[in-house]
């Protein structure tokens, strides 16, 4: 093939450079195109970005054309231009394909972030690579980890390639160690300290080695933020011409130590001269101007103004003017110090709400997610009940997050869509355990909590368990909004047989059939009562003879037959208040849950007896992103008799009585073996022999007793809990809605408050330990250990290791316990 003419030309190529090269017979009539080099390419696409047909005269202006058109088609990364005769001839190299990308040595940038980098610059699988942009990448990954104290930081882009042009990405990554800052100081304050001025600051140096929540890492993100807490702290006390004129961070040579050096004038204070409200407030002037803390007369502060515009904005968006505009207008006098603020409300165009959607429920039925909306369609919008809205739905325990957004409808300027995204979670819980002692032998447990089923938001459980001295089976319904405005129906229907002498309590077996309904009624978001009846059906048999419990069976014995089983009946009745604030359904981080209830039984029961119970929980956030919790615990319950049989008092049936001991109230305790133990008495041997030959018992106090191993129980209970939640190791910040650990403390008794220990404390103890320690209301019993929760596939799982603490002489200290698979 014969060239008359070359041209050959870069990205970067000027048109003058093209005219030289092309001078002499540089312009000619194209009879035909011709394109080589295509492979992926098709020559009708190519060809599109040619601006040049047959018939058309070329000359080096319209070959420079040509070859940015091409260029800018993004699919070639080198291009030659030729002439052969009155053929154009475009040899093309088309950009290589990225068959795979790897990310090697990053750990503070995840792979899903670098990613979405990359997108940003067309870097993804299966596009072609543009190699011109891989050295600014790799500049701005250098730049942001300069920005957090690593300067021995370094990215490198490694191309290896593949054949059929294609090639794999590589990013690789030296991090190194980050900076700790060594010292900060604040240059021109004369008012306040050092010490006070950086007490608020994130950043921190020469920190304690127990402050683990300190950053010490040099960040430039943190200390934008701190300077901004400096200038609010200045702000907030009327020093309204405070500035931080300027900022000096030093590096040491080594590149592993920060300097931080702020140079401030702090100015003088101002007091506010006047408030001046200044546009259209709805008829609301006079309750706004009640209500604003800006005052004349006192010092100015930047706080009060921005919480009195935040709340000036909220306020109208009650009333459907969802996007005002409040802005503080400060009019300053330098001679006397004083200020005057004249804040400008723009209520804008009162907002309605067109329809309100949901994305992201794959499970939940729309339906149910309406349930808790209190946000309506066709009425003004309003963030409040929108936020209470999405408050609702995050306390349902199948949603792990819940986010909303308003859409402006096109064209119109007083409607919006509300869009509600939401990520559910297993709606499931599965609870199974397994227990071996020397005494409860093989212990099984399980059980299935849906708090969802099918979609509907209705409740399910079904729990069944069976170990040497206990079979229990429980099924459970509720319908949380039985009716529209959220009023709840439910039902229970319960079996139980216990073998206490298998328990090694106190000898006796029972049979309980138990069915009951419960309604509940909302007061408010937060607050809600419920009323329940339960009736139920108890049989007691095969009874040992022990002094706690021989009150309560001679109101039922026969004394013909003193060892027939007893049977009573009774109707329950009770009520319950509960209030939630909780952020989340599981693994909440801040708020509180408590739930207080009153239950007796019915006069027309075989049984008269009342119980009370209390639980809150409590959590209290100690990092901004609630990572680092405490929750505290606390569950108090008393009960007893009423009314008298035979004219003697009733007391609380000792099968009614409170426990402590296990997973569920004490960890680090075998079940039942806190509170009061089971006293057998026997009698002396100095019995009397009267002339006749009658025996007559000897004197009592020469009686005995021993103590049964575990507690019967008490009608009084007092337990507690502190918790410190911290993140799981090894996982990441996503998935700590779905993964917790903690540190607990538990500590709590069990006692009983009718039973009158001081006529036994002077007989003689036949092994065992003391009886008072048992009957001493403050010995509180403790222990200690660390839980692991997560969502798993079936539900709620909870993994926990706890060990019993020595409290007195003779307790065993030793023991530990060990749970998974629990419910929580």
């Amino acid at each position: 093939m014969k060239f008359n003419q070359l041209v050959v030309a870069g990205l970067l190529c000027s048109s003058a450079s093209l005219a030289n090269a092309a001078s002499g017979n540089s312009e000619f009539v194209v009879e035909d195109i011709r394109v080589e080099g295509l492979q992926r390419v098709a020559l009708g696409a190519a060809l599109t970005y040619i601006p040049v047909q047959k018939g058309d005269e070329v000359n080096s202006f319209r070959i420079t054309q040509l070859i940015r058109s091409l260029y800018s088609s993004t699919h070639f990364e080198n291009i030659q231009v030729l002439r052969d005769g009155n053929t154009l001839v475009i040899k093309v190299a088309e950009r290589p394909t990225i068959s795979n990308i790897i990310f090697d040595g990053n750990d503070d940038i995840k792979d899903e972030q670098l990613q979405e980098s990359l997108d940003g610059s067309n870097i993804r699988v299966g596009e072609p690579l543009d190699k011109t942009v891989l050295t600014s990448i790799e500049n701005g990954l250098k730049d942001f980890f300069y920005s957090i104290g690593k300067y021995n930081a370094d990215v490198t882009a490694i191309i290896t390639p593949l054949p059929r042009n294609r090639v794999d990405l590589k990013l690789l990554f030296e991090e190194g160690d980050a900076a700790d800052i060594k010292q900060i100081n604040i240059v021109g304050n004369e008012l306040f300290s050092d010490q006070e001025l950086l007490e608020d600051f994130e950043l921190q140096f020469n920190t304690a080695w127990y402050d683990f929540l300190s950053e010490t890492r040099y960040q430039q993100q943190t200390l934008q933020g701190d300077m901004e807490t400096l200038t609010n702290f200045y702000m907030d006390r009327g020093y309204l011409r405070f500035n931080v004129d300027s900022t000096q961070v030093a590096m040491t040579p080594e590149k592993d130590g920060i300097y931080i050096s702020l140079n401030v004038t702090e100015g003088e204070q101002y007091t506010i001269s006047e408030v001046e409200l200044v546009g259209e407030m709805l008829g609301h002037e006079n309750y706004i101007e009640r209500v604003l803390p800006l005052t004349p007369g006192e010092l100015y502060n930047q706080a009060e103004v921005t919480y009195t515009e935040e709340f000036i904005s909220k306020y109208l968006g009650r009333f459907g003017y969802a996007y005002p505009t409040v802005t503080t207008v400060p009019e300053i006098n330098d001679e006397d110090k004083t200020v005057k603020l004249t804040l400008r409300v723009d209520p804008g165009k009162r907002i309605y709400v067109r329809r309100i959607n949901f994305n992201g429920n794959t499970i939940t039925a729309d339906e149910v997610l309406r349930q808790n909306v209190v946000q309506m369609e066709g009425t003004w919008l309003s963030n409040d009940l929108l936020e209470s809205s999405k408050n609702a739905m995050s306390r349902l325990t199948y949603m792990e997050e819940v986010e909303f957004d308003t859409v402006r409808i096109p064209g119109k300027d007083d409607q919006v869509d509300v869009q509600f995204k939401v990520k559910e979670q297993p709606s499931g819980s599965f609870n199974a355990g397994i227990s071996y002692g020397d005494q409860t032998k093989l212990g099984l447990q399980a059980g299935i909590q849906q708090d969802n089923f099918l979609g509907t938001g209705k409740r399910i459980g079904v729990n069944v368990s069976t170990v040497s001295y206990q079979k229990s089976a429980q099924l459970s319904y509720t319908d949380p909004f039985f009716t529209i405005d959220g009023i709840s129906l439910g039902g229970t229907v319960a079996f139980s047989e216990f073998d206490g002498s298998s328990f090694n309590v106190i000898q006796y077996n029972s049979k309980r059939w138990s069915v009951g309904a419960n309604i509940g009624y909302p007061i408010d978001e937060f607050n809600r009562i419920n009323f329940g009846l339960t009736y139920s059906d108890v049989e007691l048999s095969n009874r040992g003879y022990y002094e706690q419990t021989n009150r309560f069976y001679s109101q039922f014995t026969d004394d013909q037959n003193p060892d027939a089983p007893i049977s009573y009946t009774s109707l329950q009745s009770s009520v319950a208040w509960s209030r939630s604030t909780l952020n989340r359904g599981l693994f909440p981080t801040a708020g509180s849950s408590q739930r207080a209830s009153f239950s007796i039984t019915t006069p027309n029961s075989d049984v008269n007896f009342f119980k009370t119970i209390y639980d809150g929980r409590f959590y209290f956030p100690l990092s901004r992103d609630q990572r680092w919790s405490v929750l505290t615990k606390v569950r108090l319950g008393y009960g007893n008799g009423y009314g008298d049989i035979n004219g003697e008092d009733q007391i609380l049936p000792f099968t009614e009585n409170f426990t402590a001991g296990g997973a569920d109230t004490l960890r680090g305790f075998e079940n039942n073996t806190v509170g009061p133990r089971g006293i057998q008495r026997s009698p002396g041997s100095n019995a009397i022999t009267l002339p006749d030959g009658t025996q007559l018992p000897g004197s009592p106090v020469f009686d005995s007793y021993v103590l049964s191993r575990r507690s019967l129980g008490g009608n009084a209970m007092a337990l507690g809990s502190l918790e410190l939640i911290t993140p799981t190791p090894f996982v990441e910040e996503d998935s700590s809605n779905s993964v917790r650990t903690s540190i607990f403390m538990d500590v709590g008794n069990v006692w009983d408050t009718e039973f009158d220990y001081d006529e036994y404390l002077q007989l003689n103890r036949i092994g065992g330990d003391e009886l008072l320690d048992y009957s001493d209301p403050t010995l509180f019993r403790s222990s200690a250990g660390i839980s692991v929760q997560w969502i798993s596939p079936m539900g709620p799982m909870v993994f926990s290791f706890s060990r019993a603490l020595k409290e007195r002489e003779g307790d065993d200290a030793k023991f530990f316990t060990f749970n998974i698979g629990q419910t929580f």
